[in-house]
C-alpha cells in the first residue's frame, strides 16, 4: 500500500510512523485509519523490528477524529458512532498496548481527544514542552474514548482524570510530566532527537524481556498480589529460556557489552 496520509520507514530495527495530515492537525479519517492499519501489520510482520516510534508532522500531534470525515460527519441522519470505534480506534489502542516491543511517542505539539488517548496508550511518552493534551469530547457531548476512561485515571488518578474528561481543559506537557501522565517534557527542538536517541537504544536491548515487562506492567492494574506474583514467574521463566538472557549473564561474567538479537 502507499501512503499519502501517513509517513512510515523501517532502519536498523526502528519503525518510525509519522501521522502526515499537518493541514488538519493530523486528525483521523477513514483513509487514515487504513493506512495505519496497513503500517501496524507491516511492524507486527517484520522480525527485524524491535521498536515502534510514532509522531506527528507538522505543528500538531494529532487532533483526534476529523469530524468532516464521512464516518462520523452529522448528515441527514444521526450516526453510530461504536462503528468508528470499534472498527478503527479500539483496535489500534489495542495494537499498542500489545505489540511485543516499546512503542515510543514524541508528541510534538497539540493532543486532543482521540490524539490524546493513542499517544498515553503508548509505553513511553517524550513531548515538547509547547504540547498540550486535551480531552476535547465533552465540548461536542462525547465521552472519552480510545482508552481515555481507562488509562488516565491509571495514570494520573480518579480526581484529575475527571477534571480533565469533564472539563475538556488542556494540560501542558510540563504539568503532565508532573502529574506521571507521561514519562518527559523536552525543549521542541531536542524532541525528535531526544525521542529517536531513545527508540534506537531500544532496538538493541533485550526485545523478548522488553514486551515481557510490558505485559507484567499492563496486567498489574488489575491483578491481585497473587495473580501477579504467579504472572511473574511465568514471564521470568519464559525470560530465563531466551538467547539474550544468555548472552546478557554472559556478557557480564565477561566485562563485555552484550549483544542481543532480541530473541
Amino acid at each position: 500500500m502507499s501512503y499519502t496520509n501517513i509517513e512510515f520507514n523501517i532502519t536498523d530495527g526502528l519503525a518510525t510512523l509519522a501521522l502526515n495530515r499537518p493541514d488538519s492537525l493530523n486528525s483521523f479519517t477513514t483513509e487514515m485509519h487504513e493506512e495505519v492499519r496497513d503500517a501496524m501489520t507491516r511492524v507486527e510482520s517484520d522480525p527485524s523490528v524491535r521498536c515502534l516510534l510514532l509522531t506527528g508532522n507538522g505543528r500538531g500531534f494529532c487532533a483526534g477524529q476529523d469530524l468532516n470525515d464521512r464516518s462520523v460527519k452529522p448528515g441527514s441522519g444521526r450516526r453510530d458512532l461504536s462503528e468508528s470505534v470499534d472498527g478503527n480506534y479500539n483496535p489500534l489502542i489495542k495494537r499498542l498496548a500489545n505489540l511485543p516491543m516499546p512503542v515510543v511517542c514524541a508528541v510534538n505539539g497539540v493532543a486532543a481527544g482521540a490524539g490524546a488517548n493513542i499517544a498515553l496508550a503508548c509505553d513511553m511518552v517524550f513531548a515538547a514542552k509547547s504540547a498540550k493534551f486535551i480531552q476535547v469530547f465533552c465540548k461536542i457531548g462525547l465521552i472519552p474514548d480510545s482508552g481515555g476512561t481507562y488509562n488516565l485515571p491509571r495514570l494520573i488518578g480518579t480526581a484529575r482524570a475527571m477534571g480533565l474528561a469533564l472539563t475538556g481543559d488542556a494540560i501542558t506537557a510540563e504539568q503532565a510530566e508532573e502529574w506521571g501522565m507521561i514519562w518527559k517534557a523536552v525543549d521542541d527542538d531536542e524532541l525528535m532527537a531526544v525521542a529517536t536517541k531513545q527508540a534506537q537504544k531500544f532496538t538493541k536491548q533485550p526485545t523478548l524481556g522488553l514486551s515481557l515487562i510490558k505485559k507484567a506492567i499492563r496486567s498489574s492494574i488489575d491483578n491481585d498480589l497473587d495473580a501477579q506474583l504467579q504472572q511473574e514467574s511465568n514471564f521470568q521463566k519464559e525470560a530465563g529460556f531466551s538467547d539474550d538472557y544468555q548472552e546478557g549473564v554472559a556478557a557480564f561474567l565477561e566485562k563485555r557489552k552484550p549483544t542481543f538479537t532480541g530473541k
